[in-house]
Order: structure tokens, then C-alpha cells, then sequence
């Protein structure tokens, strides 16, 4: 007697629709980052006033450096535990842990303590970002690398106007501390939600040997099943296999300017994000004025992204990336002026525009570089390695401001935006360069631009 064979269920088609609840989790994941990374610039002028914490300009910009530290080695770190935890756990973890570092600042009596809270904040900060790219970059639907990237960041600046408005309201009201204990909400919200909701990335699943686990999970998002050679490695000799690949011949030169762009872009990130309401106060604007203009350039980062996403889409993000980068520069040495208040606010939302989505369309030139098995490391390291510069612009800052110089700061931003740019240009060169002696290109997945 035959059987009859109940055909497979349709795999659903591969859109924004069937990823959405991906795309939400990790949006709202780097929501809290962003908020998180932001609740120190919006309260510094607030903290510097409290003679009892004993903060001062030079000790603020150590920090701000001993947050991104914590970051640059979250980052660095994530994928060994990646291999063991898988992304999904990462991502709870991360959130856990800089949820736990705002509640140590909170309840910080000196300057040591509350910069340990921001280093163990860091920690988890440093790993989740990498990790929210790697997932969106691996489940956005085909051809829209640029613009997924572009929309998952823009939850960064909605978190970072949400510190502001803390900033702006609870400090004053209740005090500076109460705006870090707001941090720990991330852990009460996303990690119940992450835990829920958030699937494991199908390509870790392979690379475990769990295929049954990867197809259905691809099956269930309409995602291509992953092979083997879109699995990131794994083990300790896997990453540095995958590190080894990052300098074959078709990327050994463009890996390094890569890094150089994200190091330039980084350091404009976290040297604006920690300083610029001092800078602003200290270029003779009112306390709630200079607090303000965090809110104002985060708006206008989330105004950029969703364009530059489109554009790069369309022209590449190399190329996108160049421009905006220039138009930073352009922006930071108007703002060394003393313009009137409102042109001021105009300038800062303009700047804001280029500024952080500059940065994110160096992510999404990573697909133009590196294949498939490559990307996961590729993306760490370009994402790592730039965190160097959010180390070293929080801190060269606090020097210039102990010594009164604050207002260099802006010809500092400027120099990096011109340094990224160049950096970011020189990429299509060195890939050509390097295929000069290899018999193909390397394969892309996305159509990030070159």
C-alpha cells in the first residue's frame, strides 16, 4: 500500500515582512545602546557640577575612554563566545551587562567607581553592535544591505534623543543618577523579548552542526539555507583562520583602510557624543542650549541614515560614505564659530545628517569586500579595531578641555572626517589592486556599492 507524501510547506518570500520581527528585536537592542552610550554626554555638565563626585574635565575624558576601552575589548571578544553562546545569548548578554553598568554609576559615591560602571557598561556595548549588524546584514532581504544597515542604526539616535530628554528633564528635576538607573531598564524590556523572539543566525547554527536547525530557521524567515562556505568559523583556530582570509590577496589592502575609515568615524562618534554639550557650554552657550544639541544632532543621524541607506543602495556606500565624511569636516569647523543661536541649531542638525551615517555606510562597504564566510570577522574587526578611535577621541577631547582649549576639538573632528573620507575613497583602488594578481574578484553578496 503506497503512502502519500505530504509535499514541504512554501517557504515564504524573502522580504522586510518575513524579517521584520529580526529587524525589531535587534532595532530595539541598539536602541538602549544608543541611549546607554549617550545618558554620559547628556549628563556631564550636571556631573561637573557635583563638587561631591569630584569629576573634572581631565578625569571626564579618561572615562569616556575607559567606556570605549570596555567596547573596543567587547568587541574583540564577542565572537570567541559567539562560537560557545551563539549570537542570541550574546545579544542577552550584552544587554545584561550594560544594563548592570548603568545601575554600579548610579549608585557610584566617587570617580573610581563610576568609571568602572561605564567600563562594565562597555563591555556589553562593545559586543552587541557587531552582533546586531552581523544578524540584520544576514537576514535583510537581497539588494538592501545598505538601507537595512541604514534603518537598524537609526534606532541608535532615537536612543540617544531618549538620554537626551532624560538629560533634560530627569537631571535637573531628580538628580544625575536617576538618569543611569533609567539604563537598567534594557535588562527588565529587550532581554525578556530577546529571549522570546530573537531566532539563532542559521549560518552559527551550520557552523555548530546544527543544519536541521539552520534550514528550518531560513525556512521559517525565507531565507536562503546556509552552506558551508557562508558559515562563520568556528573555534579559536576557525577565527584566526577567518582573520588570516581578511589579508588574501583580492582584500589585503583594503582591509586596512577599511579599518582606518571605521577609526576615524568612531572617534567623531564617541568624541560628539561624550563632548559636545560641554564643547557648547564652554563656547559660551546656555546649560539646557548645549544639552540640547545632542537631541538636535541625533535627529538629524536619524534623518541621514534613511537617506544615505536609499542612496548607497543606489550609488554605494563607498561612495556615500566619502561625502558624508567631508560634509562632516565641513560642518565641525562651523561649529568652531560662535554663530547665533538658532543658525547654530541648523548647523548642528546638518552635521548630524553626515556625521553618524558616514560611519554605518563604512559597515555596509564590507559587503563590497569580503565574501560570504568572511563577513561575520570582516565586520568585527572593522567594527574593533575603529573602536580604537572612540577610545582615543573621548580622551584627547577631556585634554584639550582640561587645558581650556575645548574649541580645537572641532579642527580634531574635522581632521578625522577628512582622514575618513580619504581613507574610505582609497577602497575601490585597493580592490582593484589586489585582484591585479588573482584570476577572479571576490564574490558579492550585496549591493552595498563600490
Amino acid at each position: 500500500m503506497s503512502r502519500s507524501l505530504t509535499p514541504p510547506a512554501p517557504r515564504p518570500p524573502h522580504t522586510f515582512r518575513t524579517v521584520f520581527p529580526v529587524l525589531a528585536l535587534c532595532w530595539l537592542a541598539v536602541f538602549f545602546d544608543g541611549m546607554d552610550v549617550n545618558i554620559y554626554g547628556a549628563v556631564m555638565p550636571h556631573m561637573l557640577d557635583d563638587t561631591g563626585l569630584g569629576l573634572t574635565p581631565d578625569s571626564a575624558g579618561t572615562i569616556g575612554s575607559w567606556t570605549t576601552f570596555g567596547m573596543l575589548i567587547g568587541a574583540l571578544t564577542a565572537g570567541n563566545l559567539t562560537d560557545w553562546l551563539g549570537r542570541r545569548l550574546m545579544l542577552v548578554a550584552s544587554v545584561s551587562l550594560f544594563s548592570a553598568g548603568s545601575a554600579l554609576c548610579a549608585v557610584a559615591g566617587d570617580v573610581g567607581l563610576f568609571g568602572a560602571g561605564r567600563f562594565v557598561s562597555g563591555l556589553g556595548l562593545g559586543g552587541l553592535m557587531p552582533l546586531c549588524l552581523a544578524m540584520v546584514l544576514e537576514f535583510a532581504p537581497p539588494r538592501r544591505a545598505a538601507l537595512t544597515t541604514g534603518l537598524l542604526m537609526t534606532s541608535y539616535h532615537f536612543g540617544g534623543m531618549a538620554a537626551t530628554g532624560l538629560g533634560l528633564t530627569l537631571a535637573p528635576a531628580a538628580g544625575w543618577r536617576w538618569v543611569f538607573w533609567a539604563g537598567v531598564l534594557p535588562a527588565l524590556v529587550a532581554v525578556p523579548l530577546l529571549l522570546r523572539l530573537l531566532p539563532e543566525s542559521p549560518g552559527v547554527l551550520l557552523a555548530r552542526g546544527e543544519r536541521d536547525k539552520a534550514h528550518a530557521v531560513a525556512d521559517r524567515f525565507g531565507l536562503p539555507r546556509p552552506t558551508e562556505v557562508a558559515a562563520p568559523a568556528a573555534g579559536a583556530a576557525g577565527r584566526l583562520a577567518a582573520v588570516r582570509e581578511l589579508f588574501r590577496p583580492e582584500s589585503r589592502w583594503a582591509t586596512p583602510l577599511l579599518w582606518l575609515a571605521s577609526f576615524c568615524g568612531l572617534l567623531l562618534v564617541y568624541g560628539i557624543s561624550t563632548w559636545l554639550p560641554q564643547m557648547m557650554r564652554a563656547s559660551g552657550y546656555g546649560l539646557n542650549s548645549s544639552v540640547s544639541f545632542l537631541l538636535v544632532i541625533n535627529a538629524g543621524g536619524i534623518v541621514g541614515l534613511l537617506i544615505a541607506g536609499r542612496v548607497a543602495d543606489r550609488f554605494g556606500a563607498v561612495r556615500v560614505s566619502a561625502i558624508w565624511f567631508l560634509l562632516t569636516a565641513a560642518g565641525a569647523l562651523l561649529l568652531k564659530t560662535h554663530l547665533p543661536l538658532g543658525v547654530t541649531y541648523l548647523v548642528v542638525a546638518v552635521t548630524g545628517v553626515w556625521l553618524f551615517s558616514a560611519q554605518v555606510m563604512v559597515y555596509a562597504a564590507t559587503s563590497t569586500v569580503y565574501r560570504d564566510s568572511e563577513r561575520a570577522a570582516g565586520l568585527g574587526w572593522v567594527t574593533g579595531v575603529g573602536r580604537t578611535g572612540a577610545v582615543v577621541g573621548p580622551w584627547l577631547i577631556g585634554e584639550l578641555a582640561a587645558s581650556g582649549n575645548e574649541s580645537w576639538g572641532f579642527t580634531t573632528f574635522a581632521l578625522a572626517g577628512l582622514g575618513g573620507a580619504l581613507a574610505i575613497c582609497l577602497v575601490p583602488a585597493a580592490r582593484r589592486l589586489g585582484r591585479g594578481g588573482t584570476t577572479a574578484p571576490a564574490p558579492v553578496t550585496a549591493n552595498a556599492g563600490s
